[in-house]
């Protein structure tokens, strides 16, 4: 089934690092708002690795983000998707990450999971021109990694984007 992205990407001029994400589950497209399923371990992550309070609220979510210099967005902007089942995924058309560069001061792109980094690689690293490193993702269908072998792994994007 068609799905379109419809989140519009958090950022601003003074981004110094991108997470990029593969496609947005059914429940952030729900709620219109990346990484928006409670199960997901992305904001537990970044609270962690920041030393920062829970992060609750959408609001609460993006001042975080636009605080650390962190841009995040996601690889696709529309494809035919079964669910949240990033293995489904067909007919991808891809987000204009370069443009999103161009506009920021972005000198590393981090992506959450391998389905994130082969689409990256495959569809928006011929323009963009910049690798990414591959984090294990946050999702709940990662039962593999506990939070804290998460935040091990996710460690290094504060130690490039040292920023308080």
């Amino acid at each position: 089934m068609l799905a379109k992205h419809n989140i519009d990407p958090i950022y601003d001029q003074n981004s110094k690092i991108l997470i990029l994400g593969s496609f947005p589950s059914v429940k952030s497209r729900e709620a219109q708002f990346f990484y928006h399923h409670p199960q997901n371990r992305f904001w537990k992550v970044l609270a962690a690795l920041y030393h920062h309070t829970p992060l609750m609220t959408i609001e609460e979510k993006k001042s975080f983000l636009i605080h650390h210099h962190i841009a995040v967005w996601d690889v696709i902007q529309s494809c035919d998707i079964q669910g949240s089942s990033d293995s489904s995924i067909q007919h991808v058309v891809v987000n204009d990450i370069a443009t999103l560069l161009k506009q920021t001061q972005i000198a590393h792109i981090y992506t959450n999971g391998k389905k994130a980094h082969q689409l990256y690689m495959k569809y928006c690293y011929p323009q963009a021109k910049l690798l990414d490193i591959c984090l294990p993702s946050t999702s709940p269908a990662n039962a593999a990694y506990s939070l804290e072998k998460l935040c091990d792994q996710w460690q290094q994007i504060t130690q490039l984007n040292n920023i308080d």
